[in-house]
């Protein structure tokens, strides 16, 4: 059996709502090996979010067992566990009035990591992601991409273990998020990250991803877990290949099934 980063078994989470319990997943299980990325792909509504929440300690799973890096989440995440996690949301969220160094810097002052190592760290990832030139600017001077990219090294700043991706690239344009996704992997494979992404966009989940875990609805469930064989380093230039069509269209079909149950 491997030896799993990260572990749920069994996780169900439901909901009290004014009509009712309301089971959101029901039931999920799987694994993540150190320093591999997995997407998480499906329709709105079919627990995505939740799943992210309940790693990240903001939800509890009413039943099942969460594992990271070997401690379990029985009496909640603990500071050891935490300072190993990193977070990107769909929102980059800057402080509009701080720098872009002192926006990257608030997780140091939050985890108290002081001098020069952690500086250099900043300067480290500007570069990787092409922005040493902006430490000093403010967030409203910068493009919608180029903000997102601080938010993503900005996870990245207190060197964590794990990195929770939620969706980071879905309100920019298609360009913007290819170019993304191909920096985030370069990151990855750089750092030797263990990431989970979640996606609704197949074509970034094949992209990325060494398994590509397709959730359906009602309640939040695994379809299937999809091994996705294809060379690395990912290039744009695979997204027209016969093998990465035939991924896509196999996964999109899993995504079309599911829907038309809900429909039933």
């Amino acid at each position: 059996m491997p030896n799993y980063k990260i572990q749920m078994e069994g996780i169900s989470k439901i909901f009290n709502i004014r009509t009712g319990p309301f089971t959101d997943v029901q039931n999920l299980t799987f694994g993540v090996e150190e320093k591999d990325l997995i997407t998480l792909v499906g329709p709105s509504g079919c627990g995505k979010s939740t799943v992210i929440r309940m790693l990240n300690g903001i939800i509890v799973p009413t039943s099942g067992r969460i594992t990271i890096s070997g401690v379990d989440y029985d009496n909640g995440i603990s500071g050891e566990i935490l300072r190993k996690l990193g977070f990107v949301f769909q929102s980059h969220n800057l402080l509009p009035w701080l720098t872009v160094r002192r926006n990257l810097e608030i997780p140091l002052k939050i985890f108290k990591l002081k001098g020069e190592k952690w500086q250099n760290n900043i300067d480290a990832l500007l570069e990787i992601v092409g922005l040493s030139d902006y430490a000093e600017a403010y967030p409203s001077e910068l493009s919608g991409g180029m903000q997102q990219r601080i938010g993503v090294i900005r996870a990245m700043v207190y060197e964590p273990e794990i990195l929770f991706m939620d969706e980071p690239f879905g309100a920019l344009d298609e360009t913007t998020r290819e170019q993304l996704d191909l920096e985030t992997l370069a990151i990855w494979e750089k750092t030797g990250k263990t990431i989970i992404f979640i996606t609704h966009n197949v074509e970034e989940a094949v992209l990325m991803s060494s398994r590509v875990i397709v959730m359906g609805t009602d309640p939040g469930r695994i379809i299937e877990e999809v091994a996705i064989d294809l060379p690395r380093p990912r290039t744009l230039e695979m997204i027209t290949s016969d093998q990465f069509t035939d991924y896509t269209e196999y996964v999109t079909g899993l995504i079309g099934e599911i829907d038309l149950n809900k429909i039933k």
